[in-house]
């Protein structure tokens, strides 16, 4: 079953995230979160910092990453592991493949018209505000 990542990003205030715009399928056109593969053998932390310091240039001193939630697709034959983190300090972001924006928080995530995941980014937030106040650290 073949792994992937995507990073959820705040700024240092916790009043933006890290988004990319799609440039290729799938859903190209449309705002996601930095990721990517998780090579074989590979620790899931491990490759969601090295796939956040590819695709943005932000590194493991700029942030620390907690795991926050798996999603797994049987039918697709693989999962995605998501990460997320708070800048300890402004950084200059380094564009890999994808355009990098810091988007606002006050969006409607689940418009797939707008955001990649059906849904799951819109998921992914609702999860990460009912966990700010308690278990997760950011």
């Amino acid at each position: 079953m073949q792994g992937y990542n995507v990073i959820v990003v705040f700024n240092k205030e916790f009043d933006r995230m890290l988004m990319c715009r799609r440039t290729k399928e799938p859903y190209k056109g449309l705002s996601n979160f930095v990721g990517g593969k998780i090579e074989k053998g590979e620790d899931g932390y491990a490759a969601a910092y090295r796939e956040m310091k590819e695709e943005s240039g932000i590194s493991e001193e700029d942030i620390n990453l907690m795991h926050l939630v798996d999603f797994t697709y049987p039918l697709d034959d693989c999962y995605v592991e998501v990460y997320v983190g708070r800048l300890k300090n402004d950084v200059v972001l380094k564009e890999e493949k994808h355009p990098l924006y810091w988007s606002e928080l006050d969006k409607n995530f689940f418009d797939s018209s707008k955001y990649a995941g059906y849904g799951n980014i819109g998921h992914i937030m609702e999860l990460i505000w009912l966990y700010k106040d308690k278990q997760l650290k950011i």
